[in-house]
């Protein structure tokens, strides 16, 4: 048992996933994400195996909350999240949204958690007011963005060793943490 009272896992209950994934996280993966949704067991374990190297962030949002959509509805159906060699970017941000003590990571697997990162130029021409309302309106989107991505590691550290401090630290740089070290800090329920 973890400390939440939710029965701890071992090897074997990941034997056959439900739904496996691999790759960018983009719409392609959603759609498969979907599809294999649709077909995953209605009661129990529904495990959920992810290797990636990263993608659109929204899209992981979207899948995250799928998951706990589901899991409000179906409390027969206990979601889990295995990652597997790399769990980077938007992959961490997809694990962030399943409950601490359903989060499991293989040997060696390393989470890659960073900012949200933004390619933009800006080109500022015409009425000054109309210049001022486009420069706003990308300060709009830089704040709300940086609001976004600190609720995603809100999520993540919940019930953690890891302060939201020592992220914010950390995650402009790429912040790389191995399994082991995951599961030291509270990141991760277990090691597979």
């Amino acid at each position: 048992m973890t400390d939440t009272g939710v029965a701890a896992l071992s090897a074997k209950d990941f034997h056959n996933p439900a739904i496996l994934l691999s790759g960018p996280v983009d719409y392609q993966m959603y759609a498969d994400f979907r599809g294999k949704l649709e077909t995953a067991p209605e009661q129990g374990l529904v495990v959920i195996e992810l290797t990636t190297l990263g993608g659109d962030p929204e899209v992981a949002r979207v899948m995250g909350e799928d998951v706990r959509f589901h899991s409000d509805l179906e409390p027969a159906r206990r979601f889990v999240f295995l990652g597997k060699a790399a769990v980077y970017s938007a992959g961490t941000t997809f694990m962030s949204f399943f409950a601490r003590e359903n989060r499991y990571l293989t040997r060696g697997t390393r989470l890659m958690i960073h900012e949200r990162k933004m390619n933009t130029q800006l080109h500022v021409e015409g009425p000054l007011t109309q210049c001022i309302a486009g420069l706003e309106a990308t300060l709009n989107e830089i704040r709300e963005s940086i609001a976004i991505q600190n609720e995603g590691f809100e999520n993540l550290i919940r019930g953690s060793g890891v302060t939201m401090d020592e992220v914010l630290k950390r995650a402009p740089s790429n912040w790389y943490v191995e399994a082991r070290k995951a599961l030291d800090l509270g990141l991760i329920s277990g090691v597979i």
